[in-house]
């Protein structure tokens, strides 16, 4: 009788990712150590290359249901490694800390999940599928990465059932916080095209600086509204604000403005963009300049409410780790936001103290501990849904 194959452990994978230095977009191997893992633990793996963008979806199993765990390999920049105690790639272990970029967010939570599935036999506890839906754009312009990914698989019927996103999500604790949702998401640039002219002589200009400005304390004093259940009271937060450097005794020609907004389900983000150029419609009506709106949406709010999948996680969470979840949609956006077009998605991994921080790391033991959830989540999902 063949042996089983010895589980893989999860400090090792963590630290051959770290050593490669994914920033995006650059992959430099990480995605190979990932596809290499899989591969030897019976998944089909299938590389899909966008723009500078490498992405990975691999499957073991074809049968349903399909549990999916996604993640990223790509980072942000370190910034100087002279400022870090150990080099940002080396993935050093010290003081039973594993440090380096992505030890946080989120090397360490896919060398886990990897390290989890290695421990249960079978596609999935002997029942249904597993698969992983990685990318190296969450921390870039996400739009090469899951998002494209996603598009495809929805093209070509793949389905999947539920997806656990391996975000750094705790709080304080290991197992203190689960995401079951996140707000929406919308940048929008204001620019103020006026007449430039002396100061002494106003009537022969058109001053953009107070149109502005007007235009933006009326957006900022909107109350958007008083909350949603489960979710925060959406908010608007001006992120820049600029007019022409001009001479002190001359009236700029233009004037801008930055803002983002984070949405709960109360709005859609096409809905906020038509007040806004409501909004910029009105402020151009009585000024002889012009008032130009242009507008990204991001992602749009989403919630997990709490059924039996988020049962399964948070049941898997304070058995093995003794701390009852909360079930959060704070915080900022993740890929998530486009894995919800595929099937419900929730997030859950290490504590998110150190990352994108110089000296960014996480606890050997806590690395150890979440693969040890992740396994027990696998478990008990096919328990419940096999």
């Amino acid at each position: 009788m063949a042996s089983s194959p010895v589980p893989l452990a999860p400090l090792a994978l963590a630290q051959a990712l770290i050593r490669r230095p994914s920033v995006t977009p650059a992959d430099q191997g990480a995605m190979g150590v990932v596809e290499q893992a899989l591969t030897d633990l019976g998944f089909s793996c299938r590389r899909m290359r966008f723009g500078q963008i490498e992405n990975l979806y691999a499957r073991r199993g074809t049968r349903g249901p399909n549990l999916c765990f996604a993640g990223h390999t790509d980072v942000v920049p370190p910034g100087e490694a002279a400022d870090w105690r150990y080099d940002p790639f080396a993935g050093q272990v010290a003081d039973g800390q594993l440090h380096g970029r992505g030890s946080v967010d989120m090397k360490s939570a896919i060398a886990a999940f990897i390290a989890a599935v290695s421990a249960v036999p079978g596609p999935g506890a002997g029942k249904g599928s597993l698969s992983f839906l990685i990318t190296g754009d969450e921390e870039g312009d996400a739009v090469d990465g899951t998002c494209r990914v996603v598009e495809v698989l929805i093209a070509e019927g793949e389905r999947i059932d539920h997806c656990l996103v391996g975000e750094p999500t705790s709080s304080a604790v290991l197992g203190d916080m689960i995401k079951v949702g996140r707000r929406g998401s919308l940048n929008a640039w204001i620019t103020v095209e006026g007449v430039q002219g002396h100061v002494a002589y106003p009537d022969r200009a058109a001053n953009p600086v107070p149109v502005l400005v007007g235009l933006l304390d009326r957006l900022v004093q909107h109350r958007l509204d008083d909350g949603y259940p489960e979710f925060q009271p959406s908010n608007l937060e001006v992120t820049a604000l600029s007019a022409d450097d001009v001479a002190t005794n001359v009236i700029p020609a233009t004037a801008s403005a930055r803002l983002n907004i984070r949405f709960n389900p109360a709005h859609t983000g096409a809905g906020l963009v038509r007040w806004l150029a409501a909004e910029c419609e009105e402020a151009d009506k009585t000024f002889p300049g012009k008032v130009r709106l242009r507008t990204t949406i991001s992602g749009e709010a989403f919630h997990t409410p709490p059924d039996r999948f988020v049962e399964v996680v948070a049941e898997a969470v304070e058995t093995t780790l003794g701390v009852p979840p909360a079930l959060s949609t704070s915080g900022g956006t993740s890929d998530a936001r486009f894995i919800r077009a595929l099937c419900p998605v929730i997030e859950f991994g290490l504590v998110g103290t150190t990352m994108h921080k110089v000296d960014e790391h996480a606890p050997v033991l806590e690395i150890e501990a979440l693969s040890r959830v992740y396994a027990a989540v696998i478990e008990r999902y096919f328990e419940a849904f096999g």
